[in-house]
């Protein structure tokens, strides 16, 4: 058979860079153990318009020509840095416009994911299995822990059994910094060949934008990030999209196959002014720093929620700043 057309793309903001080395490691492994075609997109951006920086402008330009060198070496890389503001919303918004025509599946990366060995191998088993039958439908990988337990569904079975955890010491915890020898202990038996992968249907579409998998069916049929939701929520605002557009679309979850998503990593936020001294597993209370961020969030959040609001006019970043 043929293998599946994948186009995976990230964005990486300047002060990620303590982060991002582990995405780009797990990335190379999982693209050394696929045959097929897979298109790297990577925008990073250098805009200090929201988050400014404590480095010198010597210190600034070292910083980029650091995440230049990491992230431009992948295989089959389209690499570009940008100075303009450019939010997640932007950026997948335009990667799913831009892919949906160049290949068969589209996957949002994350700076603070890591890739599991198995990935692209899984997305060509369940798309050459699914693709003619249900060429529109979303992917998923087994996720740890979330804040409540709706989210049960899409746990890997060894984070399923356990209570819930708050601490940073303990692995199943929501607040713990996995490894990447982590991931491969979850996932040995996948990547030695001694387990299966387990497909599951969900119908009840559920899903965050980490490691998200969406068949490029669903982006050509018109279905995409609206531009009202301009900062965060843009997962929820796609999957509201998905539901209203296309209420039969079919969620394929590979339930033990563990995608870590490090949201809580104490690096993941290095080098901006004003969060000197702070918490630094506390993402929110880094974020909630800034006026901005508390304003941005609130706005997005209302737009999002308000999309099929004909009453509603939705805020923009001219409401935040003016």
């Amino acid at each position: 058979m043929n293998e599946t057309t994948i186009a995976i793309g990230c964005l990486v903001q300047w002060y990620e860079v303590d982060i991002v080395g582990d995405y780009i490691k797990t990335l190379k492994s999982a693209l050394s153990n696929y045959e097929g075609i897979v298109v790297v997109d990577i925008t990073l951006s250098m805009n200090q318009d929201l988050e400014q920086t404590t480095l010198d402008a010597h210190e600034f330009t070292a910083l980029k020509w650091k995440l230049e060198d990491t992230l431009s070496k992948l295989p089959n890389c389209n690499f570009r840095i940008s100075y303009d503001l450019v939010t997640i919303a932007d950026y997948r918004r335009e990667f799913n416009d831009k892919y949906c025509t160049e290949v068969d599946v589209l996957v949002w990366g994350e700076s603070d994911m890591l890739v599991p060995k198995s990935m692209f191998n899984t997305i060509n088993a369940v798309h050459s299995g699914v693709g003619n039958t249900t060429p529109k439908y979303i992917s998923t990988f087994g996720i740890s822990k979330m804040w409540d337990s709706s989210w049960t569904p899409l746990e890997h079975p060894k984070f399923t059994v356990k209570e819930h955890s708050d601490s940073t010491e303990d692995w199943w915890g929501v607040r713990y910094t996995n490894t990447i020898e982590d991931m491969a202990s979850i996932n040995e038996g996948i990547n030695n060949g001694t387990v299966a992968p387990e497909l599951v249907t969900l119908n009840n579409l559920k899903f965050n934008g980490c490691g998200l998998v969406i068949s490029s069916e669903i982006i050509k049929a018109g279905v995409n990030i609206p531009k009202s939701v301009f900062f965060v929520h843009e997962d929820t605002a796609f999957l509201h999209m998905v539901h209203k557009c296309l209420p039969q679309t079919t969620q394929y979850h590979v339930k033990n196959i563990y995608m870590p998503h490090n949201r809580k990593h104490p690096k993941k936020r290095a080098y901006i002014l004003g969060e000197e001294g702070l918490d630094k597993t506390d993402m929110g209370k880094l974020r909630k720093s800034h006026w901005w961020y508390q304003l941005a969030n609130k706005f997005s959040e209302e737009n999002c929620y308000n999309l099929f609001n004909p009453l509603y006019k939705s805020k923009t970043w001219k409401d935040i700043f003016k």
